[in-house]
């Protein structure tokens, strides 16, 4: 943490920001330690000015008197931007070329796992997927985040209409329930899907997964803390287990985490 706190700069005194990281640390058990640290300050800034604060320990009074704006200061510094079939090309691919392997391998045990699932566009779609592919009831994704707020939004399995751009109308028509111009998700794909609370950077990951999908999640941590996740998401890998990243994301070393790249944004564990 500390080389993290030794490269914030700004208006406000350094002393106070390294006094603010442990104490949100502290309260919120929120480890900023392995964000890009610009993006820290900026965020926190944001809000500060927001209110009209003039420090950061202000803000911290603020925010544990306020559960509010401590849910609104958690939702800003943990990433929540998703929609379901994200980049749909990526997922039909997984839908058509990876994931009926994986099935067929895993033997009616089949585990996934959504890692930064946000408010569960993601981890939902994976189960259309798997209710396409007719996988078996035991075939189950687990979704985890950060954000208990997300998580709770994940788990009513409503959504508002921007949400679905990028959703097929066959799948709209299948798996949701239009509601008063919103989309809730059927039974059928929502039971697939187990949402808990997770820190990346702290808890202990699942084992022997067989899919994992982190997407444009990563990319806000610092190098260090996404080397850290990467050989973590490579070791819950079963032997033959494939991890799906987002778009704008690239695992250099992935030969040296016992992975190959088998298309784009796909990578398998070999080893």
């Amino acid at each position: 943490m500390q080389d993290f706190l030794s490269q914030f700069s700004g208006e406000l005194p350094l002393e106070d920001f390294q006094w603010f990281v442990r104490e949100v640390n502290r309260y919120f058990g929120l480890d900023l330690s392995g964000y890009k640290p610009h993006r820290v300050k900026r965020r926190i800034e944001i809000l500060i000015r927001k209110y009209k604060l003039n420090s950061f320990q202000e803000y911290l009074r603020f925010l544990l008197a306020n559960e509010q704006a401590k849910e609104e200061f958690l939702d800003k510094l943990t990433i929540n931007v998703t929609e379901f079939f994200r980049n749909p090309k990526k997922w039909w691919e997984l839908r058509d070329r990876h994931l009926p392997g994986l099935l067929n391998a895993s033997r009616g045990h089949f585990k996934a796992w959504s890692a930064g699932c946000a408010s569960g566009e993601e981890p939902y779609s994976l189960a259309i997927l798997l209710e396409e592919l007719r996988a078996p009831l035991s075939a189950s994704i687990l979704a985890t985040d950060l954000d208990e707020r997300a998580l709770e939004e994940a788990r009513s399995g409503i959504y508002e209409a921007r949400s679905m751009v990028s959703t097929p109308k066959s799948y709209l028509d299948k798996y949701f329930d239009l509601l008063d111009g919103t989309y809730k998700i059927k039974e059928n794909a929502k039971k697939r899907v187990l949402f808990r609370k997770h820190n990346m950077l702290q808890d202990p990951f699942p084992e022997s997964v067989d899919l994992i999908i982190c997407r444009n999640v990563v990319i806000y941590f610092e190098p260090e803390a996404k080397d850290k996740l990467y050989r973590n998401f490579a070791k819950s890998l079963k032997l033959g287990g494939i991890l799906f990243v987002g778009s704008t994301e690239r695992i250099f070393n992935y030969a040296e985490l016992n992975l190959k790249v088998i298309s784009p944004f796909f990578y398998q564990r070999v080893k």
